[in-house]
């Protein structure tokens, strides 16, 4: 039997990154912690933890930290069961998305589970190419992802595309365009992009797919909040990458925004990974992710049938 109190020093460390704010979470001192990752390595025969400057979990730990999030959640699914639901107590679920997915369907969509079944939810921000990799290290149950492609012991479930439109104002959009009216790629690439962060491609692969153009230079202004992001472009410091959700919702008081490229879009695939063996709380939430995206989507074509836009191959937030 692995003791609770040597997983929960385990997941402490690899949560806050080290052996010192592990100890101050837990209110116990650094020789405890430390004595109890031993104890727990040395019964397992194996090291589950790489000691550096930033800790992290190896692959055996990554499995152990997923298996024992695991056991807390199905504990305390049926302790909700044995209690008859009297007295619910507030569980928390951790999820991986990008910001775009939050701030337009994936929260809207959840909400009324969680209200109803008392759900908190711990949600990551990270690019949708790399939410994948905190499922992987047991950090979180489930994630939107661009991976489609089931990780172990996972399911992938298509969620379906989110389209990207090139937006500026339409001062910006018109130093983009020939007197003629005709967008030039090199009058767009004198103008700076607005990016979310240095992780988003959605930038290169619109210019990509509609100029051919790879790996360009041009100069960039990084915004990592959502309303940060579309203030830049409101302001005129450049043209950026928005989700037609939130173009959709903006009221008439905001700054106008045109389309750079009329009629041009990036699509994203998008899919949920989740663990294959997931507790009640678990596939609640599941069932409410895929309900959400399918009525905010759109649908992912569907195999030998007729193609959309190809999902570019590298994507931001």
């Amino acid at each position: 039997m692995i003791a609770p109190r040597q997983l929960e020093a385990l997941a402490a460390v690899v949560e806050h990154g080290g052996f010192g704010p592990a100890a101050r979470t837990l209110s116990i001192t650094l020789a405890a912690v430390s004595l109890r990752i031993k104890s727990l390595e040395s019964a397992l025969g194996q090291r589950l933890l790489v000691r550096g400057k930033a800790v992290r979990a190896t692959p055996a730990g990554q499995a152990l930290l997923a298996h024992a999030k695991q056991v807390q959640l199905m504990e305390a699914d049926l302790l909700q069961q044995l209690s008859g639901g009297q007295g619910q107590r507030w569980q928390s679920l951790a999820v991986a998305t990008n910001a775009d997915s939050v701030a337009t369907w994936f929260l809207p969509g959840v909400a009324p589970l969680l209200l109803r079944h008392r759900l908190l939810l711990d949600i990551t921000i990270d690019d949708q190419d790399h939410t994948h990799d905190a499922l992987k290290s047991g950090a979180v149950t489930g994630c939107v992802t661009t991976l489609a492609e089931p990780m172990r012991g996972c399911v992938a479930e298509p969620l379906g595309v989110m389209r990207y439109r090139c937006v500026a104002t339409e001062a910006v959009a018109q130093r983009c365009r020939t007197p003629a009216g005709r967008v030039s790629p090199h009058r767009l690439l004198a103008q700076p992009a607005v990016i979310f962060n240095r992780k988003d491609a959605l930038q290169d692969a619109f210019l990509a797919q509609h100029f051919g153009l790879h790996t360009p230079q041009y100069p960039r202004h990084f915004a990592p909040a959502i309303d940060a992001f579309e203030a830049a472009i409101e302001l005129g410091l450049g043209w950026g990458m928005v989700p037609e959700q939130q173009l959709a919702r903006r009221g008439p008081a905001r700054v106008p925004l045109v389309e750079v490229l009329p009629g041009a879009a990036v699509d994203v695939a998008l899919y949920w990974q989740h663990w294959a063996r997931e507790p009640l709380s678990a596939q609640r939430l599941t069932a409410a992710v895929k309900t959400a995206a399918q009525g905010q989507l759109v649908p992912l074509p569907s195999p030998g049938g007729a193609q959309g836009q190809a999902p570019a191959t590298s994507m931001g937030v």
